[in-house]
């Protein structure tokens, strides 16, 4: 699913979820790209927009470019959408 350089209306969404579990554990389905990650922030840009954790000691515990998930570890403080602004990122890098 190539995206690079394209608008949020060039996405169809699909199934997307956010499951966080017990503010420590979250698992994310529809993974387009992750744009950025670090241990207090992370933007991941999802098939419903670009996600964006914020957190402490957060943790990429896996990343499945195939299937489009991720699971992230850590303390999650706040969880928010916002308008993405596409670029070849982590994924795009992956898959070359």
């Amino acid at each position: 699913m190539e995206k690079a350089g394209g608008t949020l209306a060039e996405y169809v969404p699909d199934a997307h979820q956010i499951l966080i579990e017990g503010q420590r554990h979250v698992r994310i389905t529809g993974v387009v790209d992750v744009e950025s990650f670090h241990e207090e922030e992370a933007a991941i840009l999802t098939e419903a927009g670009m996600l964006i954790l914020a957190g402490e000691e957060l943790k990429l515990t896996r990343l499945d470019p195939d299937s489009g998930q991720a699971i992230i570890d850590g303390r999650v403080l706040s969880v928010e959408y916002e308008q993405p602004t596409l670029k070849r990122g982590l994924f795009g890098r992956i898959r070359g």
